[in-house]
């Protein structure tokens, strides 16, 4: 392949290189000619271009096709991203364990759960038999802002990759800094990684903003916190921001479990226990369930941008922000419901107020967004009956009991079932070594599992481990969330709309709707990139949220270990067009003073 180098401009200036100046005559025309000698030395080439801030942006269950039904709903900064933007609308996890601490760190490391070990929110550990928490640490202490007394000690300890915003401090020139926020620790955390400088996430007990003894304390969020109290938002009540013909389907959302001192339908008044005078525990949950939660972080991640200068220091800063209450909503009114639209038109809102202020503080071609969610959510199984839909709810603790049962008089020891949590069941120790040379008692455990409303069938740990290669989508789905030393014996599949129920058989749920199965409206999502290096427009194909983090790396110049996910190249502008972008966005440029 030959490649033609452009021929340079010729100069009007006469330089000198070296300390030599040579003088030529061109021939003729008696007019003379400056050469400069050309240094041995090559040049030093420009250094790539990067960045000068990264935003992580996830929107805690937020189905993939939210942007298809509703983007005729918004007016800022998510229709920022949908139409200035890149948009992959076919983007789904390919994995059965869809939850909000396995999204999260997907997202973060470019990995898959069998790789980077956080498989659930939370899974049964069996040195120490109990159950844990995919962020809790006993080595830790967790510590509240503005003088509040927090419980329990929460870090990244139990992730087994480095996240991409890690990567991107050590691998970086220096002075990165990495931040995030979220209402939830595994969030916060999952997004950060292992080490950061500010990991701020909501205790809704106390209504404390919160971290940890495994992160530095932030002068900034202390500050924040004292100066913007929560409770400020005692009293509010949230009404719908648009008019009512702008909402999809009824004002009351079939099967809905709003929380405590909300009603099935707007308004929603914040105003904790029937007989609060001030901000309580109900209070907070309440809040958190309402877009005044989105709200302060949006503005907290505004904060954070003035006060520690992201986006101006030598290296490539990181701003992390997981927004947590379209989860709290979806699972209290459903996907189908005035709250979660309502919810997605305001945090529109505040999307558009944080990119107004990135643009005029970093500068509009200086940051790249990123934005995607960690799972979507199963419809309502009350609300899809309506339509003669096969749809019920897989009771937990009805597995668990008919196990139990099945193993009456084989000489099993009681109980023979340490936990059931979701599609994971946990045994006693030696229960299932014992059950693996049995094959009669196993049969019967597996038939029993499968008597249970809602059992589409049951894979074996041994059927699972390495991610066997398969054509069947739904075992390489659950092969993907399966790491050994932390999943189940066996894998509970559940069948189309047959989402987990863990109420105790006989009691109410607590929750409306929920998500953690392989299907696809758990799985879809969105992913959009906006910013520095991105090419706008739509990209159909088949991609997953693993692909994030690796597209971020590629624009930062950095490695990660992971290569679950790949380079979006389709979606990235060449260097020409990412220097071209970035002039045209310097303080003064007509472009950087757009609206």
């Amino acid at each position: 392949m030959f490649v033609t180098k452009a021929l340079k401009p010729k100069r009007r200036t006469v330089m000198a290189v070296s300390g030599v100046v040579l003088l030529l005559w061109a021939g003729t025309t008696g007019v003379p000619r400056i050469v400069a000698q050309a240094n041995k030395a090559a040049a030093p080439k420009e250094l790539p271009m990067r960045p000068k801030l990264v935003v992580m942006l996830v929107v805690d269950q937020m189905r993939g096709d939210y942007v298809d039904k509703f983007r005729v709903q918004w007016t800022g900064g998510l229709k920022r991203l949908v139409e200035e933007g890149a948009w992959f609308p076919d983007a789904a996890y390919p994995y059965a364990a869809t939850e909000t601490c396995v999204g999260h760190t997907t997202i973060s490391t470019g990995a898959l759960p069998a790789m980077h070990g956080m498989v659930s929110n939370a899974w049964w550990d069996r040195e120490q038999q109990k159950g844990v928490t995919c962020t809790s640490d006993p080595n830790v202490k967790n510590t509240g802002y503005a003088g509040a007394s927090v419980k329990g000690g929460d870090s990244a300890w139990r992730m087994l990759m480095t996240a991409f915003a890690e990567e991107l401090k050590f691998q970086g020139s220096g002075g990165t800094r990495v931040v995030t926020f979220s209402l939830k620790a595994r969030a916060a955390i999952m997004m950060a990684g292992h080490q950061a400088d500010a990991v701020t996430w909501f205790d809704p007990a106390v209504g404390a903003w919160t971290t940890s003894s495994a992160y530095p304390m932030a002068g900034f969020v202390e500050e924040y916190a004292k100066t913007h109290p929560v409770s400020r938002d005692y009293g509010k009540t949230w009404t719908p921001l648009l008019p009512s013909s702008a909402y999809w389907y009824g004002e009351t959302a079939t099967g809905a479990v709003p929380p405590a001192g909300f009603g099935p339908s707007f308004p929603h008044p914040l105003r904790g226990k029937p007989d609060s005078t001030g901000a309580d525990a109900t209070f907070y949950s309440q809040w958190q369930t309402s877009p005044y939660a989105e709200t302060y972080l949006a503005q907290m991640a505004e904060d954070a941008v003035d006060k520690l200068g992201l986006g101006k220091s030598a290296g490539t800063d990181y701003l992390g922000v997981s927004f947590s209450s379209v989860d709290y909503v979806g699972h209290a009114f459903g996907p189908r419901s005035w709250e979660v639209q309502d919810e997605l038109a305001r945090l529109d809102r505040d999307l558009a107020s944080l990119f107004a202020h990135l643009d005029k503080v970093v500068g509009r071609a200086n940051y790249v967004v990123a934005l995607s969610a960690d799972h979507g959510v199963a419809p309502i199984p009350e609300d899809l009956q309506k339509t003669g839909a096969d749809a019920g709810w897989l009771n937990v603790e009805e597995v668990k009991q008919r196990i139990e049962k099945a193993l009456d008089g084989l000489s099993y020891a009681k109980p023979a079932v340490a936990e059931v949590g979701g599609g994971d069941v946990y045994f006693t120790p030696g229960t299932y070594e014992k059950l693996k040379t049995d094959a009669a008692a196993m049969h019967a455990v597996i038939e029993a599992i499968e008597s249970v409303p809602g059992v589409a069938g049951v894979y074996r740990a041994e059927e699972l481990e390495g991610r066997p290669a398969t054509e069947n989508p739904i075992r390489r789905a659950e092969a993907a969330s399966f790491l050994k030393s932390r999943s189940g014996d066996l894998m509970i599949v559940p069948k189309p709309y047959w989402p987990w129920d863990f109420s105790t058989v006989g009691r109410p749920r607590q929750y409306g709707a929920t998500h953690g199965t392989p299907y696809y409206y758990d799985q879809r999502v969105p992913v959009l990139f906006m910013g520095f290096g991105i090419r706008p427009g739509v990209y159909h194909g088949t991609i997953t949220p693993a692909d994030i983090a690796p597209t971020l790396a590629s624009l930062c110049g950095i490695t990660l270990a992971p290569r679950d996910g790949r380079v979006l190249g389709e979606a990235l502008a060449k260097t020409d067009e990412r220097r071209t972008a970035r002039k045209s966005s310097a303080p003064g440029s007509a472009e950087s003073t757009k609206p």
